[in-house]
């Protein structure tokens, strides 16, 4: 299982490499170097959108970055099911990456699982780059993007403009399991 922790080495390890320092990076991804910190240090949440644009200012792979995986592939990469790299940046939402093993991906799919009553029943809220398609598998989700509230039920879906403050919780006692796809652009 990979860890918010595991991700900030990677983060830091990739800026080094890079020649980058943390204000250079901080200024790219457009926030400030107390944030920025707070990602290398694996205090704070990094946004998953924000993962391919700082690979492409390392010129790093964005998997790699996330799960440690370095990817090779250019043709297709399978996932089985249940097999994706786990990745658990807190005990609220739990990815499951579905394209890893692709290399130079330009879209993020995982299985998101949110617990029921995360964040104390609050929304972590972030924005990033890109787009973003999420379609429940399982439960109720409430979505808040830019301010609207949204109510979607298994099988529902939303596409939207992920640079729009949004989040997720669970709208019900139980877990909720979508399927997120995340453009890097």
């Amino acid at each position: 299982m990979i860890s918010r922790e595991d991700i900030a080495q990677r983060i830091a390890g990739a800026r080094d490499a890079a020649g980058m320092s943390v204000e250079e990076v901080a200024k790219g991804l457009g926030i400030d170097v107390e944030t920025y910190k707070a990602y290398e240090a694996g205090t704070k949440d990094i946004p998953l959108g924000d993962i391919p644009q700082l690979a492409a200012m390392f010129e790093a792979d964005p998997f790699a970055i996330f799960t440690g995986i370095n990817s090779h592939t250019k043709l297709f990469a399978v996932t089985r099911k249940g097999k994706g790299p786990i990745v658990e940046r807190n005990a609220a939402y739990h990815y499951e990456s579905l394209n890893a093993a692709f290399a130079g991906a330009k879209v993020m799919p995982y299985i998101v699982t949110v617990a029921p009553g995360a964040n104390g029943g609050g929304l972590h809220m972030n924005s990033h780059p890109g787009e973003e398609f999420d379609r429940v598998l399982e439960g109720s989700i409430e979505m808040v993007i830019d301010g609207h509230s949204i109510i979607l039920n298994e099988g529902d879906s939303v596409y939207f403009d992920a640079t729009k403050l949004h989040g997720i919780r669970s709208a019900s006692g139980k877990p909720a399991r979508f399927l997120a796809v995340i453009t890097s652009e």
